[in-house]
């Protein structure tokens, strides 16, 4: 316990004087617990102190105990030596004895097989002479299980004879079997009945000598069954490409008829499969000479149908030979394995399985591998010979160097369709259709997908390559054709001289045309990447990376931004007689600003005549597209409109303004009026910035003739010495008080170039107006009119004032109003110009609008 708390228990025990009585009897009680822990710490100390001595002795006694321990594992390991000693002088005689024995057993069992070997080639040369096929069969799988356990012994004198002797017996073997299988299909099988069984007797033979017996058999066999069909086929009736049929005809007629006597030969020998693939090689190599041999292109009529044919004949060798391979042989192995059939050929193959099974058994015994070798020479004897051949293509591949002729066709056939389209073409769109696209395009992808349709059960390599670029030089075509059907502009001496040369001229049905083009080369661009999708799909590996229409893609692109910007210069010729209208008005002498003029009213029927329609046909990409390009091209030229009008005084200016203010309302309701709007931010954005420079330089013309050197630099920065001395002409000024002018102004522009920094701003005349409820432009075309015309009667003292009273004595919002005296209000992209000047000017040490902010 610390001493706080102690002290609190003290008080605890003894809270007042009275209790102080109880302090002996409870000392007492102390002393006495005190006593007794003593005692038992003693206690604990003397059983300790007993504990560890005890612990010593035992400590010694385990020492002692292992040490004697070691003694006695000593002794143990000393007997053992002995007697290991003792039993290898026993046993050293009985392991002599072991190793003899082993030896004795093995020369008894190798002198026995040597017996049997030498028995077993005496038979077998008996059997031979006698051509007793079938029981040579089992003996000759015999004799070469038993020459195979003396592959060791071959420098013995005597294995050598017998192995020299069974190899001339094979010989003679193979040479009676060739002999016999000469016979076959010469009419004799007929004159002796048992021809037949004693080659299939034979065939026990091949199988079981070398693997390389059965197949030159076979390839003889082929051959000698197909000598008869390379000289009927190689004559100069049958050599020819119309007779093609024939040769097919002729191999399926030679396997029906030898169906049964050709059973002589074991399954999974395939003879029938071996002579088809050796008759495709013969029919291709005589096809190929044919084909090079001709004089002339050969017709396509003729051509298709022998490819035809050809595909047929493949397919149909495919389906019968190429499918199914794996059951047969699993059907065969069960056969031969579990149940064989009872017969006399079954039970001879049965016994040379027999024969087989026990020397393999045996050799089983002593190579853990041997078992798994039985399994693969098994598979072995079963495999097709040339197993995984693919007969597609094995012919009607040779044809593909001659199809140029079928492909020229098509070519040809597609673009007679083509032009026979483009001439049925109405330019407009069926009653009630929905796609607003011409129907010449779905007949052109019509006809190429049954082209392709056409091509592809023929071929599906170069020459499907090549259909695909003609393909490619057809949607070209009908991309040229959609192009030369939009609209040009006139040409020639009469347009030249009457001032129209490259103006085009639009009427409303050309205009939808042009939007069913648009709409007819996006669905183009759209359908010919699909196609070659498909294409890609079907067409060989080797060419699948070639194949692209990119290029034709590009071509409609191409007639999609054409169609587009002829449908803004259509739109734009429109507009012509309302500028020269414009240019017509008699600015200079104006006398009062009204209404907006009749060459806004123009602009606005024009409008509203043609953009409903554009926003129907259009999609919403290419009719943004559209009105970017409309307003990037009429926004400028309404500015350059502007210096075309010989003089303009402030009234017409004024009016001018109204008018500009009108146009760009104008341009912002065509998304509306297309009923559009799906970018209607960026849009009009777009025509705020385009017309804002003809406000501005509208503006320009407003300003007093002393400022208006600093209001042009100020509202048009990128404004050229020339376009300003355009503006002090449409001013009125005489050509001496435009050269003063003019000289300040360069001089500004050089001292403006030297100390680099931004230009001064203009020195706007800031006249007392009433402060309107909102910072807009006037609601009404009067209330703009007296506003403007308020701001342009402030004399040029106003604007000296302006620059030497402190911008701080105006508020934002005063500012923001007097600028709405300029026309356009609080959102005049001049005005925000003019603040952001007089801002950076805040950051200068030093400069012209310093001092404007420290005073």
């Amino acid at each position: 316990m610390d001493k706080s708390s102690a002290l609190e228990y003290i008080n605890q025990m003894f809270p007042t004087e009275a209790s102080l009585t109880g302090v002996e009897p409870l000392m007492q009680k102390i002393q006495s617990e005190i006593r007794r822990v003593d005692a038992s710490i003693l206690a604990a100390v003397r059983q300790q102190s007993n504990s560890g001595t005890k612990a010593k002795e035992e400590l010694a006694a385990a020492t002692g105990a292992v040490q004697e321990l070691m003694v006695k594992i000593k002794e143990i390991k000393t007997k053992a030596e002995q007697s290991e000693t003792m039993v290898q002088e026993i046993c050293r005689d009985i392991k002599k004895l072991d190793c003899a024995k082993k030896h004795i057993t093995t020369t008894i069992t190798a002198l026995h097989r040597l017996t049997m070997l030498v028995s077993a080639v005496e038979q077998l040369q008996v059997m031979a002479a006698k051509r007793q096929y079938k029981e040579a069969a089992a003996q000759l799988e015999a004799v070469n299980q038993l020459c195979s356990h003396f592959e060791a012994y071959m420098d013995v004198p005597k294995i050598t004879e017998l192995r020299d002797k069974f190899r001339n017996i094979k010989k003679i073997l193979k040479s009676h079997v060739f002999a016999d299988f000469s016979s076959l299909g010469t009419g004799k099988e007929t004159e002796e009945p048992n021809l037949l069984q004693q080659l299939s007797d034979a065939c026990l033979v091949v199988d079981a000598l070398e693997p390389s017996v059965r197949e030159e058999l076979v390839k003889n066999f082929c051959n000698k069954e197909l000598t008869s069909y390379r000289q009927i086929f190689e004559g100069a009736e049958l050599a020819k490409l119309d007779k093609t049929e024939r040769r097919y005809a002729w191999i399926r007629r030679r396997l029906k008829a030898n169906e049964e006597i050709w059973k002589i030969f074991p399954q999974i020998w395939h003879v029938d499969y071996l002579l088809c693939i050796q008759f495709c090689k013969i029919t291709r190599a005589q096809l190929v000479d044919i084909l090079n041999n001709l004089k002339e292109k050969p017709e396509v009529g003729t051509l298709l149908l022998a490819l035809q044919r050809t595909l047929e004949f493949e397919e149909e060798l495919a389906s019968k030979f190429g499918g199914g391979t794996e059951k047969s042989r699993s059907k065969e192995s069960t056969n031969d394995d579990e149940e064989p059939e009872e017969d006399d050929e079954g039970t001879e193959r049965k016994r040379i399985a027999e024969i087989r099974n026990k020397y393999q058994k045996k050799d089983a015994s002593s190579d853990p591998g041997a078992k798994d070798k039985m399994e693969k020479e098994k598979q072995k004897d079963l495999a097709v010979p040339g197993a995984g051949f693919n007969f597609r293509g094995i012919i009607s591949s040779c044809f593909e160097a001659h199809m140029t002729v079928y492909v020229e066709l098509e070519e040809k056939t597609l673009m007679e369709n083509l032009e026979k389209l483009i001439q049925e073409e109405t330019w407009e769109t069926e009653e009630g259709s929905q796609t607003n696209i011409l129907s010449s395009s779905m007949q052109v992808f019509l006809i190429i997908r049954r082209s392709l349709k056409r091509c592809s059960a023929l071929t599906q390599s170069q020459t499907l390559f090549n259909l695909f670029q003609v393909f490619q030089r057809i949607l070209k075509a009908y991309a040229n054709r959609l192009y030369n059907r939009l609209p040009k502009g006139g040409t020639g001496i009469v347009a030249a001289a009457t001032g129209t040369d490259g103006q085009i001229k639009t009427s409303d049905k050309d205009e939808r045309m042009i939007c069913y083009i648009v709409n007819t080369a996006e669905y183009c661009h759209k359908t010919s990447g699909e196609l070659a999708e498909n294409v890609s799909n079907m067409i060989d590996p080797q060419f699948v990376d070639k194949v692209d229409m990119s290029e034709v893609q590009d071509e409609f692109s191409a007639v999609i931004t054409k169609a587009l910007i002829t449908l803004v210069n259509g739109i734009e010729t429109k507009f012509d007689a309302e500028m020269l209208a414009m240019t017509r008005v008699p600015w200079a002498t104006l006398e009062s600003v009204g209404d907006q003029s009749e060459y806004v009213n123009g602009i606005s029927s024009i409008l509203s005549a043609s953009i409903p329609a554009l926003g129907s046909l259009l999609s919403p990409t290419y009719f943004q597209f559209f009105l970017d390009k409309l307003a990037a091209s009429l926004g400028p030229r309404f500015s350059q409109n502007i210096y075309k009008c010989k003089s303009i005084s402030e009234t017409g200016a004024q009016q001018m303004l109204l008018d500009t203010q009108a146009v760009k309302t104008i341009l912002l309701e065509i998304p509306s009026l297309g009923k559009q709007t799906t970018a209607t931010t960026s849009y009009s954005k777009f025509v705020s910035r385009e017309m804002s420079k003809a406000e501005a330089l509208l503006k320009v013309i407003l300003s007093p003739v002393d400022s208006v050197a600093n209001t042009y630099r100020a509202l048009l920065p990128e404004g050229t010495l020339s376009d300003f001395q355009r503006v002090l002409e449409l001013k009125g000024l005489k050509k001496a008080d435009q050269q003063t002018i003019l000289e300040d102004f360069n001089k500004h522009a050089a001292t403006a170039a030297n100390i680099r920094h931004p230009s001064m701003a203009p020195s706007v005349a800031l006249p007392p107006v009433p402060t309107p409820a909102s910072s807009s432009a006037p609601a009404t075309a009067s209330a703009l009119a007296a506003s403007i015309s308020s701001a342009s009667s402030a004399p040029a003292a106003a604007f000296a004032s302006a620059l030497t009273t402190p911008l701080s004595a105006y508020s934002r919002e005063d500012v923001l109003t007097r600028a709405a005296a300029l026309g356009r209000g609080a959102a005049t992209t001049g005005f925000k110009r003019f603040l952001a000047l007089t801002e950076a000017a805040k950051d200068k040490k030093d400069g012209p609008f310093r001092k404007l902010f420290n005073s």
